[in-house]
């Protein structure tokens, strides 16, 4: 990481920042209404609108949808511990339109709820998820009934839906099951730009894709293509994601200790190593949208860290997952993004245990904030202490601490990364 130009870029982007947020609280105060009418440009990058990815499922499996009022118990205690900005990931399934109705009825019962969204329409190539060969140069047939229906929700909730984000990690290469040309997420871009230049499509509604930071040009030459640089000028702003936790196992150059130092403090270094590392990612997708002489927002569209696993970031492999090191992790990305005038929308609220329903242990499964049952992880045990979420709960039980809120409990089950052998001390 280049320090200097670090913090070059964090003190005009918090300067920028503030002036603008000020303006935007100030215009808040006085016309109240106004919250309802804020756009993309003006809410990303806020840090008064917290963002979160979002997934309302409680079972194990998508086949069971969550019902509205479900939906409506996770809005109020998201909008309790001031998230304004949810993500969202494909509008095959019902659940996004009935978050999107649950949001509008919470609005017109409480004048002052307000929540945002940043609807993600789901982009693969063609045979993916089927039993074909998957052919990478040619998209699936189902991308343009995705975006109609992304479409659709636009414009029937233009005071919620802010931004349509075009594909998941789709651009990825290690995304092998599904990912497409960058081409494919341009053409998509594109004709929903049109849409808005045509008037159907709300003008002041963003349009991004969201993947992996090496698919925004931060990554090897493979992914430095004529496309990508067509895309990143088509974009209205660039949704970047980072996850150091992964790179634990598979590029963990930040992530090894020494000896030297007590356990506690090894793994406290160790989390702003891996908070450094993301900002290090970041700002690779920065030096290369600089280096097309192309000026676009950035903000990161996924990051986050898992509480346990029994596999390749746990306990048999690079200790990684833990609620203090989510905990730590979600302080450093928070504080850092707000700081820099960056939105972070971090994965995740909830666990989700469909994900990886055959391996409950499997990390997939444990990246929320609270656990399915509505128990607040130790990033939250604080708001639990002050307050937030008296009222409130998941499955009408009230949100209580994890570990029963001991913290000595926890602390066992955090263990130190192995001793960093053959790379030089950090």
């Amino acid at each position: 990481m280049r320090l200097k130009f670090y913090l070059y870029t964090i003190a005009i982007s918090s300067i920028m920042s503030s002036c603008s947020n000020d303006k935007i609280n100030k215009e808040l105060q006085q016309n109240p209404k106004q919250k309802r009418q804020l756009t993309a440009k003006e809410i990303l990058g806020n840090p008064d609108y917290l963002a979160i990815s979002y997934g309302g499922y409680r079972k194990s499996t998508r086949g069971i949808q969550p019902t509205i009022a479900e939906i409506k118990e996770d809005m109020n205690i998201l909008h309790a511990m001031k998230i304004r900005i949810l993500r969202t990931y494909n509008v095959q399934l019902a659940q996004a339109e009935t978050i999107l109705k649950a949001i509008q009825e919470l609005k017109n019962e409480n004048p002052s709820f307000e929540m945002y969204v940043m609807l993600g329409a789901w982009i693969d190539c063609k045979n993916a998820w089927t039993n074909q060969p998957v052919n990478h140069q040619l998209e699936s047939d189902q991308n343009e009934g995705e975006i109609a229906r992304a479409v659709l929700l636009a414009n029937k909730y233009p005071s919620i839906v802010k931004i349509i984000a075009v594909g998941n990690e789709a651009m990825v290469k290690w995304a092998t099951s599904y990912y497409v040309q960058p081409s494919v997420i341009l053409k998509w871009v594109s004709h929903l730009q049109d849409l808005k230049k045509e008037n159907k499509l709300p003008k002041n509604l963003w349009i991004t894709s969201s993947d992996n930071f090496a698919s925004w040009g931060g990554g090897s030459d493979e992914y430095h293509t004529e496309d990508l640089n067509k895309l990143i000028q088509e974009v209205d702003y660039i949704s970047m994601h980072t996850y150091p936790m992964h790179d634990t196992h598979y590029n963990p150059v930040f992530w090894y200790t020494n000896h030297e130092k007590p356990n506690i403090e090894k793994v406290n270094n160790i989390m702003l190593r891996s908070k450094d590392y993301a900002v290090s990612q970041y700002e690779s997708v920065v030096n290369y949208v600089k280096s097309l002489g192309i000026k676009k927002p950035i903000h990161i569209g996924e990051t986050g860290w898992a509480s346990f696993s029994n596999g390749l970031y746990g306990n048999k492999g690079s200790k990684a997952t833990d609620e203090y090191k989510e905990a730590l992790f979600y302080k450093h990305m928070r504080e850092w993004t707000a700081k820099a005038g960056i939105s972070c929308f971090y994965f995740e609220a909830f666990d989700e245990i469909w994900k990886d329903a055959p391996n409950p242990g499997g990390s997939e499964n444990h990246f929320g904030l609270f656990t399915v049952d509505g128990k607040a992880k130790y990033a939250l045990w604080n708001l639990v202490d002050n307050g937030t979420f008296k009222g409130l709960g998941r499955s009408k039980k009230p949100i209580t601490k994890t570990y029963n809120g001991n913290k000595d409990s926890l602390l066992l089950e955090v263990h130190v990364p192995p001793f960093k052998k053959n790379i030089n001390t950090l």
